[in-house]
């Protein structure tokens, strides 16, 4: 027996009355005293505090020793009685056995488990370890044995954390379940437990320590963490249509989870107008667009933003673009470091924030089958090296920024297409005409819908009158802007006829409805636009107007009052089959008209009749110009980011007194001919054009004999000093001249030839009562 005892890990013999009588190497081992030390004294004087009254009764559970250094020694023991040769209790043999063999394979379950298992008393003091646990602790099991948790471990928020939940159920006696992602002392990194904790209780169900069980989870918690940012990919790249920002999210989402450093590099035609090269050199230059660190100002970068970098064709990056993979690199291989001291060399000044750089993942941007360029992840203070399951992720992060930035590069050169295609159609610099001083605004959508189709025009018209118009396409990109271009040719030329405005948008209707039938694509036959057409007449300060969809005008009398027109805003171009209507209002001289598109009053957070209040009382504002006015327009009513193109078009009206025109009714009679002709060369007289009178009574003589005889009363004659001076015979046929070739025989047919030999510009137009015919000719400036 006394074999077995000193085989034991420790083992004491206690007699009847508390006295120790025999004592075990092991137990000396245990607690450092000696037999001779121990023997023959009270077993109460080796306890630090008694045991607990159900040990006592079980005759086994955790106590606590004193050891001879003065530390304390926890473990739990069982206690087995000795009798005597009466039968009467002789005495207790009580056993520990903190290391060594188990001698039960349930022992040797719990000593052998890849989970680490422990066990505390109810202060948090270790009562047993298994191997797992003692090797992830890095210290055999009797260094940790009685002593409390927080004492072997950092002083660090995770360590009170898990001290808290052993408290917990010690004091609860509920199982506690949670997740940690934290160091350990004998682990060089960080990883992620899965642990579940539980009460020990004796028979009687009270708490008589906590058990654990900690499973290493750190692949599930990784897996679990690129999905994750996947996932996050899918919400964080690509917010805006803007390559560099897009590859600056791409950094955004790899730093500093991902990588301590990452950058994003492009190919130089990404960024411009140029076509994808059809093969890519030994020696590639990349454009760096985006990089970020872990470190405040990236001191890591060897290339600065906006600058290019031929890459050698063995850096990581380089072979990623050409081998159309993920590339890695690791401390050690030659290439790897071949390109870190090529970095060093390049910006010595980041070397300090490189060293310790150990891993690398170099994935190359392709979308579309098209490489864009590459994306470098690095890992400096992260310990863990970057693996194939690395490269798989990073690969499929790679592959959705690419489509974003293809998308954004696609975007950015319709959008520049669409713009100069607009600004080729609109007027740069409008005609020259002195009925009215315009100004105007054009402002692009910056909404990921693209350019719109908005447009505007002032055009010059026969009698000194002018037409401002102002129109909206449907729809957005290249297709609106060409559409709107169309429009724009078509409402010149109908302009050019002299049509009334509510018969120039009946056709302009018909126009639009022709090209949205003979264009097979869906989105062509959902075509529509929306237009306002006015002319305004210096001589009767009349201005006359119709709309097809479009907001009303607002007018700012001289006294500062404004007013929107009231006007039947019609059907939308396109729609076919319904009428327009034109009105028609009176004036004064320096009154200020107003003609704008919808992106300028509508937007999806905004109301229409504030925004249209907010617009009236904008117009009000006393400028000195009127360019200033628009200034002052746009930034009191559009919205920091308009979500639609927005064209202001303001034009200020002047008028033509009756000291510049004189009117001849004219009797149909070919003997007056010659009565009127005096009377015109009399009145270019009194306005100082003698120079003019000869060209003057030509064409007089000819469009007046025309009139007469062709033509029917009423007759009248109408000239007009403005820039140009301009005559005018109306009659009452709606029979339109055309000229004609005359034959060296024929007597007549050679009036309007000659006029228009003798004129700047000749037409004719229809009116209410039935034709004008006008010539106009060039006079020096005033």
């Amino acid at each position: 027996m006394l074999d077995d005892m000193e085989h034991a890990s420790a083992t004491v013999i206690i007699d009847s009355s508390g006295v120790v009588t025999g004592w075990s190497e092991g137990a000396r081992k245990l607690t450092g005293y000696a037999a001779e030390e121990v023997v023959g004294r009270a077993a109460r004087d080796l306890l630090a505090e008694d045991p607990s009254p159900q040990t006592r009764a079980a005759l086994s559970g955790p106590v606590v020793l004193r050891h001879r250094d003065g530390s304390t020694v926890a473990l739990p023991v069982q206690a087995t009685a000795v009798l005597g040769p009466d039968g009467a209790p002789g005495g207790h043999v009580i056993t520990a056995r903190p290391g060594g063999p188990e001698p039960t394979i349930a022992g040797q379950a719990f000593q052998q488990a890849s989970m680490s298992m422990s066990v505390f008393d109810t202060r948090q003091r270790y009562l047993r370890l298994n191997d797992t646990a003692c090797r992830i602790m890095g210290v055999p099991e009797e260094v940790l044995l009685g002593r409390p948790f927080l004492e072997t471990v950092e002083d660090a928020e995770h360590s009170h954390g898990f001290q808290s939940n052993l408290r917990r159920v010690a004091e609860t006696g509920q199982p506690v379940h949670y997740e940690s992602f934290t160091s350990a002392p004998a682990l060089n990194r960080e990883h992620a437990w899965n642990i579940e904790m539980w009460p020990v209780r004796d028979d009687s169900g009270d708490v008589t320590g906590v058990a654990l069980a900690a499973l290493d989870s750190t692949g599930q918690y990784w897996a679990r963490q690129r999905l994750a940012l996947l996932n996050e990919a899918a919400a964080a790249i690509g917010t805006t249509l803007d390559v560099v920002r897009t590859a600056e999210e791409l950094v955004e989402l790899l730093v500093p989870r991902y990588a301590d450093f990452a950058s994003v590099d492009l190919l130089d035609w990404v960024l411009g107008a140029d076509e994808a090269p059809t093969a890519l050199d030994q020696e590639i230059v990349l454009r760096r667009v985006a990089h970020g660190s872990r470190t405040e100002g990236t001191p890591e970068a060897a290339v600065h933003l906006g600058d290019t970098e031929i890459y050698p064709g063995y850096s990581p990056p380089a072979r990623a673009l050409r081998e159309g993979r993920a590339v890695l690199g690791q401390a050690g291989e030659p290439d790897f470091m071949r390109w870190v001291a090529e970095r060093n060399a390049r910006a010595p000044a980041g070397r300090p924030h490189r060293k310790g750089v150990h891993s690398m993942l170099a994935v190359p941007l392709r979308a579309r089958g098209t490489t864009l360029g590459v994306a470098v992840a690095v890992r400096i203070a992260n310990p863990d090296d970057y693996d194939a399951d690395d490269a798989a992720v990073a690969e499929e992060l790679a592959s959705r920024a690419a489509v974003c930035v293809d998308n954004a590069r696609r975007f950015a050169r319709e959008r520049t297409t669409a713009l100069a295609l607009q600004h080729s159609l609109l007027p740069r610099a409008l005609p020259g005409q002195a009925v009215v001083e315009v100004a105007h605004r054009y402002l692009p959508s910056g909404s990921l819908a693209g350019i719109g189709g908005d447009w505007f025009d002032v055009i010059p018209l026969s009698g000194s009158r002018v037409a401002l118009v102002v129109g909206d396409v449907v729809g957005h990109g290249i297709p609106s802007s060409a559409t709107m271009g169309r429009l724009c040719t078509a409402v010149r030329t109908l302009a050019d006829v002299d049509l009334p405005p509510d018969e120039l948008l009946t056709h302009l209707d018909d126009l639009v409805t022709h090209l949205a039938s003979d264009d097979r694509d869906e989105e062509a036959a959902e075509l529509g636009a929306t237009c306002l057409y006015s002319v305004y007449d210096p001589v009767t300060r009349h201005l006359t107007m119709a709309a097809a969809g479009h907001p009303p005008p607002v007018v700012v009398l001289p006294d500062g009052t404004t007013r929107l027109v009231e006007l039947n805003a019609g059907p939308p171009l396109g729609v076919g089959g319904l009428p327009f209507e034109s009105v028609e209002l009176e004036l004064p001289e320096g009154a200020v008209l107003a003609l704008y598109t919808d992106g300028l009053i509508e937007d999806r957070d905004r109301d229409v009749d504030h925004a249209t209040s907010e617009l009236c009382r904008a117009l009000a504002a006393r400028t000195d110009t009127l360019d200033a006015l628009c200034d002052t327009v746009l930034k009191a009513v559009l919205p920091e980011e308009p979500s639609d193109d927005v064209a202001l078009l303001l034009a200020r009206t002047r008028a033509l007194g009756a000291d510049r025109v004189a009117t001849w009714d004219v009797p149909p009679d070919p003997a007056h001919v010659a009565v009127t002709r005096q009377e015109a060369t009399e009145q270019l007289a009194a306005w100082g054009l003698d120079e003019a009178a000869f060209v003057t009574e030509l064409v007089v003589s000819e469009l007046v004999t025309n009139a007469i005889r062709y033509g029917e009363p009423p007759i009248r004659l109408r000239l007009i000093r403005d820039r140009t001076l301009i005559c005018e015979v109306s009659d009452g046929s709606s029979t339109s001249p055309h000229l004609r070739r005359a034959h060296a025989y024929d007597e007549g047919g050679r009036g309007l030839l000659l006029v228009a030999q003798l004129t700047q510009r000749w037409g004719s137009r229809q009116t209410v009562n039935g034709k004008t015919i006008w010539a106009e000719q060039p006079l020096p400036p005033l």
